[in-house]
């Protein structure tokens, strides 16, 4: 029998771009540009994309390392304010057990000749399964990802 805990962690990661709120929410709610940031590491192979954006509307991505289990990001849209915020919740899940469930909020805040993101996730991570330290190295080499999609 596995044994059962929970562990609860929340972070905030700070990023600014050289790019308008228009064009960095653009990044995070097309799927297009979405997926051109939105993905594993260089030997990530992703199974599964979809993408319904809007309040009460869904996110699936899976993927798997080669060799390794499917890992899938499931996501609900909760709130969204055009170029200003969007907030959502999600489970992560390798194979069928789900290791963490999160809310996660995101702010645009325009700068002088950019955008100021601000990432919240609160989470409560399951069974041992992951931990704040790798969601939050994990949560950061995204956001590094999509500064060098909004080049």
């Amino acid at each position: 029998m596995t044994e059962r805990s929970v562990t609860h962690a929340t972070f905030t990661i700070e990023r600014t771009y050289a790019a308008v709120p228009s064009r960095v929410f653009h990044a995070l709610s097309d799927k297009a540009a979405k997926s051109r940031w939105f993905v594993g590491p260089d030997e990530w192979r992703q199974e599964r994309f979809e993408m319904d954006f809007r309040v009460g509307g869904r996110e699936v991505n899976s993927g798997r390392p080669k060799g390794g289990e499917l890992h899938t990001f499931d996501a609900i849209y909760h709130d969204i304010v055009e170029d200003q915020r969007i907030v959502y919740s999600y489970d992560m899940h390798i194979g069928d057990t789900r290791i963490s469930v999160s809310l996660a909020t995101i702010v645009l805040i325009p700068e002088q000749g950019g955008t100021r993101l601000v990432f919240t996730e609160q989470a409560a991570f399951l069974d041992g399964y992951d931990d704040a330290g790798n969601r939050e190295r994990g949560t950061r080499d995204l956001l590094d990802a999509l500064g060098r999609a909004l080049g």
